[in-house]
């Protein structure tokens, strides 16, 4: 727990907090409890980002632990700036997405000087890119790591899917420049596209140069269109993500101009409409399912604030890491399923909730990898 003198300061400053963080986004408080974990998260409003909101402010009733927000668009001077406020508003740990490699050096040292844990979610620091990022973060007694998806397989096992249809020409749009998840879909993107040329030397398939709309559906809406107009063979498109709203514009925009169910569009995160949208041909498949990311970063570091000791990582390590498991739909059969145990429910019940924040790491690793819609049938029936 922090101490007294940290939690005065932040009631000392709550007031100001309130007209600073007006332009990040929107940000909720209870006070009289002793844990306070701050979100840093790109929206709580569109439709990934409300369902991560709604899981965590789940299980902080469930805790009984405060919960802060700050929007923060993934604009990254908003992102650092987003830790600065939440450490002074007196969280106690922050859970954190997006965050770009780049920023998170400033992230680190903000926590570090504040000591209050930061666990990112939906992302983790590239050893491979960035290494100096990456030892800050092994130097550091309060990152403790990161709760995030196998991005290549991920994006491998989608463009497989358009393959198999019979798609050959296939446009990318993504959503920010050097984004660490979006490489990896990126990568397996292309290794899908590379796998298939080499075994189908008179049946090529292409994959463009991504072009970038950001996290707003007017820009998806403006990137398909240019896209499409930019390649009039496109039979495929892939929205690599951005939170739901860049798909949305997307698919709006194709419907314009007519060509749902012409134009295949795979994506990753779910959409509120997903199962109409398969039924209509304005999805092929999707993956998704994942808004229980943030819940296992809130978890952990839950966990390492109230002081277990299997969450106080060794000195000169990275921190834990969870790699997530990634659910596909492809038919409006598939997503019935996801929906009547996702989304008509929840994944967890409040009592699940409240025995995750006794878990060991081991066990906490094993709930989230093990999370399915198979899973959650056993566990609920």
């Amino acid at each position: 727990m922090k101490n007294l003198k940290k939690k005065v300061i932040a009631l000392a400053t709550a007031a100001a907090m309130a007209c600073s963080m007006m332009s990040f986004g929107a940000v909720s408080v209870s006070a009289a409890e002793d844990i306070t974990i701050g979100v840093s998260i790109w929206s709580s409003t569109d439709v990934l980002g409300s369902q991560c909101k709604a899981i965590i402010d789940k299980a902080a009733k469930a805790l009984g632990v405060n919960v802060m927000y700050v929007d923060q668009g993934h604009i990254s001077e908003q992102v650092t700036a987003s830790v600065e406020q939440l450490c002074a508003a007196g969280c106690d740990g922050i859970i954190i997405c997006n965050s770009a490699d780049s920023e998170m050096t400033s992230a680190i040292q903000t926590c570090e000087a504040n000591q209050v844990y930061l666990t990112q979610f939906f992302r983790i620091i590239s050893a491979e890119n960035s290494p100096e990022v990456y030892q800050t973060a092994c130097n550091s007694k309060y990152y403790l790591g990161a709760v995030h998806e196998d991005e290549v397989t991920n994006g491998y096992t989608l463009v497989n899917l358009l393959l198999e249809k019979g798609d050959r020409h296939i446009a990318l749009e993504a959503w920010t420049v050097g984004d660490a998840t979006f490489q990896g879909r990126w990568e397996g993107y292309q290794k899908a596209i590379n796998e298939w040329n080499e075994a189908n030397p008179d049946d090529q398939a292409t994959l463009t140069e991504p072009v970038y709309a950001n996290t707003s559906s007017e820009e998806g809406a403006a990137a398909a269109l240019s896209l499409i107009n930019s390649n009039p063979d496109t039979d495929a498109l892939i929205v690599a993500g951005g939170g739901g709203d860049p798909l949305v514009g997307s698919i709006g925009a194709l419907a314009n101009e007519g060509l749902t169910g012409k134009i295949d569009v795979i994506s990753t995160d779910f959409l509120d409409d997903l199962a109409e949208q398969l039924e209509i041909g304005g999805m092929f498949a999707e993956s998704g399912g994942h808004f229980c990311d943030p819940l296992f970063a809130f978890m952990l570091t839950y966990n390492a604030v109230k002081g277990s000791e299997t969450y106080q990582k060794a000195e000169g390590t990275f921190g834990y890491e969870i790699l997530f498991p990634y659910l596909y739909v492809s038919s409006p059969e598939d997503y019935a399923n996801y929906e009547q145990y996702f989304v008509n429910d929840d994944p967890y019940t409040d009592e699940e909730l409240a025995a995750m924040g006794d878990y060991t790491f081991d066990e906490l690793n094993g709930a989230a990898t093990s999370l399915s819609i198979e899973d959650v049938i056993a566990r609920h029936s």
